[in-house]
This record gives C-alpha cells, structure tokens and sequence, in this order.
C-alpha cells in the first residue's frame, strides 16, 4: 500500500528526491514519515509532516538539506535530499500512522504501514 523510489547511488553533494506511493485508501487522514536503516544499525526517523502537510519535523542530521512534502490529492509524499553525505547511505522508508494526525511522531512503534524501502548510497 506504501511504495517508495527514487533511491539510487550518488556523490556526496548531490540530490535526490525520493518518493512514496500511497494506494488502496485515503491517506489524507495520516500523519507520514521517512525513516531511514543503515547496515548494523536501527531504523531511524529522518522526517515527517502532519495529514495536511502544514507542519514537519526533521532528524538534526538532516535538518536544512532535506525537505519532506505531500500532495493528499495524488496520495504521494515526497522526501527533496540536498547535499547529501555518505553518511546517508542507508535503506529509506516511508511509514504511516493514523494514530496523532496533527502531530509528528518520531517513533518506529507509532507508524503502522510501512513501504518496502529504497536504496540511497552516497559514495564518490
């Protein structure tokens, strides 16, 4: 019901915009996130926006490079990388959770629909 892409190999510097698919219902109605897993580490949020997309939060490793969007229209939410670092390379997730719409939630336990995930590798 989540589907992400976008993921791909780059240099460090570059952008990506990665993005998640939403079908089989509404997701208006959902707070979203993308969290992100490196090999040998846990999952860890990234960003996320609120069901109306009027606020956002971001991890403070990617805080002023990434930028989190959604369209409720196309049921699509987007993550803008910039500047990205080898430090970003890991899997990326999106999630969503009906549980606090009008808050941004930080936690793995509190998304209950996950997509597949996507590879971002930023090496030179």
């Amino acid at each position: 019901q989540l589907q992400a892409s976008g993921g791909g190999l780059v240099q460090p510097g570059d952008s990506l915009s990665l993005s998640c698919a939403a079908s089989g219902r509404a997701f208006s109605g959902y707070g979203m996130a993308w969290f992100r897993q490196a090999p040998g580490k846990e999952r860890e949020f990234v960003a996320g926006v609120i069901w109306s997309g009027a606020a956002t939060s971001y991890a403070n490793s990617v805080k002023g490079r990434f930028a989190i969007s959604r369209d409720n229209n196309l049921n699509l939410v987007k993550l803008q990388m910039n500047n990205l670092k080898p430090e970003d390379t890991a899997v990326y997730y999106c999630a969503a959770s009906r549980r606090r719409p009008t808050l941004v939630l930080l936690t793995v336990a509190e998304y209950d629909i996950w997509g597949q995930g996507t590879q971002v590798t930023v090496s030179s």
